[in-house]
This record gives structure tokens, sequence and C-alpha cells, in this order.
């Protein structure tokens, strides 16, 4: 399912569309992956909107992947063929620079993105440097990893931004694929902490506490006590202000959100000063994830026997999917069964 051109989602239902393509070449430390599934996240809608536009057209979107080494490059040894492997966001860094050095290749100037700077998993087939795949533990389905890749990485690395100790309390504001792995991860590491979500839906509410939220409400509510640290993974800008507001002196709003945008003027962002930026309070955002992130949240996720609560769709209802994701028509994550 290919994406030629930008398109606005709300009035084009059937952005993708499907096509023949070749099955791709694996360059030297290079894999070929033969794609069982792939998940569908947030950034999709960003990248056919034009928020994040791809790098090329046609593009194969799609960076939860998870599959089996169907052939090998030349000089790629990590892997054996059908060996199972998972794909993620990142696709490739330079390597050579200060960032990637210190491990910080999310952060480096020549990041290629996994479905918007190459091609991605919502196809048969794909490739990947060797060194950016990753061993899928035995305990997941091929579905139940694919989340994982993304929503479950970013959760963990907003996690560790967030500079939580045991006991803290914590507020999630929006509650898709990446928060509600987040909930569950944050209830494993920090088992003390209170965990309170602001969603604007009354599904995702009910869902949340279903998963153990002590309390969920609108995101403009105030929780019946102040957070030591807020996760915010909306697109829009009006949350940050109730975020801030909301917060503990001295406490730290992460945003996990690759775009912030905001089509009614007047509900953008507006900080008051004293009640929400005085007293230490700290705006972090989270850019990309690293193949540390990746590899430390699969280990996880198995030791905490994790099971992401997932909607399976065929490839071929991509479009149906996406357009489900751009409604708020969410309940955990999304995930393309390919073949």
């Amino acid at each position: 399912m290919v994406l030629n051109h930008i398109a606005n989602l709300s009035e084009n239902k059937s952005p993708l569309e499907p096509a023949d393509l070749p099955v791709p070449v694996p360059r030297e430390h290079e894999i070929l992956v033969k794609v069982s599934v792939c998940g569908v996240c947030h950034t999709e809608l960003d990248e056919i909107e034009g928020r994040t536009p791809p790098s090329k057209f046609p593009i194969v979107l799609g960076h939860q992947i998870v599959g089996r080494v169907e052939k090998l490059g030349m000089n790629a040894g990590k892997f054996r063929v059908n060996d199972r492997v998972g794909i993620a966001w990142i696709h490739s860094a330079c390597g050579v620079c200060a960032f990637c050095k210190s491990g910080r290749e999310n952060l480096c100037n020549d990041f290629k993105a996994t479905g918007r700077d190459a091609d991605g998993g919502y196809a048969e087939y794909t490739t990947i440097p060797e060194s950016y795949a990753y061993p899928i533990p035995e305990f997941f389905s091929d579905a139940e990893a694919a989340p994982l890749l993304c929503a479950g990485a970013i959760g963990l690395r907003s996690l560790r931004l967030a500079n939580m100790n045991n006991g803290d309390t914590i507020g999630l504001t929006g509650f898709g694929a990446s928060a509600h792995l987040v909930l569950k991860t944050a209830q494993y590491l920090y088992p003390a902490s209170r965990i309170y979500v602001f969603s604007r839906t009354e599904g995702e509410r009910r869902f949340a506490k279903e998963l153990g939220a002590i309390w969920s409400g609108e995101s403009g509510e105030e929780p019946p006590e102040k957070l030591h640290a807020i996760i915010d993974t909306t697109p829009a800008w009006q949350p940050i202000a109730h975020a801030m507001k909301n917060l503990e002196q001295g406490g730290r709003l992460v945003i996990n959100a690759i775009r912030k945008e905001e089509q009614d003027k007047d509900a953008l962002l507006k900080l008051d000063y004293p009640r929400d930026l005085w007293m230490e309070k700290e705006i972090k955002s989270v850019a990309n994830i690293t193949r540390s992130d990746v590899e430390e949240f699969l280990t996880l996720a198995a030791k905490m026997l994790i099971r992401p609560e997932i909607q399976t769709y065929p490839l071929e209802e991509a479009n149906s999917a996406l357009i489900e994701l751009k409604e708020r028509k969410i309940r955990g994550a999304k995930v393309l069964r390919i073949g």
C-alpha cells in the first residue's frame, strides 16, 4: 500500500493505493525481511497530511515491523535466514557524529526514518541495515510485538526522561497505543506510583481505568493532587497548558509528539508564567528513539509479560485503520497483517 502524494484525510479517505513493486535487494550489511505484520502509528497521519512529509514519493509507510529474514546482503552476519526480527522508526544514522558516538543517534543530523525516508512495512518485503534490526523475544506473537517497537520503546524513553522516582504521581495526556503501554510499564517500574489519565474521549478514559489508572478525566480537568511528571502524547497545543497547571513544583512535562498542530487559533498555547512555569517546572521533548531504547524495551516487555491490546486488519484495509486512528476510534494499538 503506497502513498503517492500528500493528502488531507478529512477529504481523502483512501490516501494509500495498492501497488505491485519489485522485491527490494539488500545492499551490503543489509537484510531483506519478509514482513508478517506492521503496526499503525499516529506518525503515519503526520506523514500523509504533510506535517512530517516523506523525503520521497512514492513511499511505503510503516515503522513497527515484524517479519522473517529472507535474504542476507553482502557481509551481513548478525542474523540468519528465517530469524524473526523487528524494525523500528530509526532506519539509520551516520554513525560518526558526536551524537551517534554517545549513543544518541536519535539526534543525528543524518537520522533516517523507516517509512518516511526509506520504504517501510506496509508491504510484503522491506530491507534494513542489519544493525538496526532486533531479535523478537519468543514470548510475543508477531502482532503483539509490533507496537512494542515504537509505541512501547518511545514510551519507555518518555518515562526515563520524566525523571521519576517510585511513589511519584504521573499523568498521561492522551491514551492511544503509546500511552497504554506507558501505563503498563510505569506500573511495573514504579509500583508505588499513582497514575492519572487525561483524554478527550470517554472510551479511552474508561480503558485507562480498566488498566489501573486511579483517575481519568478530560485534559482540562484538575486531578485530585498535583503530579510530579506528565507525559503528553497528543498532537494539540492546549493540553500543554493544562499539563503545566497540573504539575507539582519542580515537576516535568515530557512531550512525546513529533508535531503539534492546532486549527483553532483560540485554543493555541497560552501559558501563565507564575502558575505554569514558576517554581522550576520543566518541559522536555522526546525526539525519535535510539537502538538501545528498542532493545531495552523488548527485553523489559518480555520480563513484564506485557500483552499489548491490539486490533488487527489485513494490509488491504490500511486506509480504514488510518481513518479510525484519525477519528480517535482507538483501543490499544492497530496492527496490519501482511499476506
